[in-house]
């Protein structure tokens, strides 16, 4: 009886976390030797249907409690359907406090998840295909404990 309580449990809590109707597009991609090399830029492709309206857009990140930095520089380049940069910036993110050390996202154990803006009420030109892209841009070839790196887009309601 136990274990189909925990089954049920289970099931129940990803049915609802997964009905999110604010939610666009979000995709995570994995390094799996928990490096993430310069030259290794994520791409995420999604798509735009009402250009009219507003979104918000975020990394998702995440990382070990030995990374051995307490901030992250990332570049990220925005492009439209015909492969033109829309935006690009180079962006600091704070994953740890600087003094005390502690983990400023969401974790358990020694894994922690971030979810940071990237863009806040953004308004794309037009309807189509975006493709978002992130390069590490810190001061090492191959920067360690970064588990994942990851977009979601969020159409603002209004």
């Amino acid at each position: 009886m136990r274990t189909y309580l925990l089954n049920v449990s289970v099931i129940l809590t990803i049915f609802w976390s997964s009905c999110d109707p604010n939610r666009i597009y979000e995709k995570n991609q994995d390094f799996i030797f928990k490096y993430w090399h310069k030259d290794s830029i994520a791409s995420f492709q999604f798509e735009i249907q009402d250009p009219t309206a507003s979104y918000n857009l975020y990394y998702n990140i995440r990382n070990t409690a030995s990374y051995p930095y307490h901030n992250l520089y990332v570049t990220y380049y925005l492009e439209d359907s015909l492969g033109r940069t829309v935006i690009s910036e180079l962006d600091e993110m704070f994953l740890f406090n600087a003094k005390t050390g502690k983990s400023l996202g969401k974790g358990l154990g020694d894994i922690f998840d971030y979810q940071i803006p990237v863009l806040e009420a953004y308004q794309f030109n037009a309807k189509g295909e975006y493709t978002f892209k992130v390069q590490q841009f810190m001061r090492m070839d191959s920067l360690p404990e970064i588990l994942s790196i990851g977009l979601r887009v969020e159409k603002i309601q209004p």
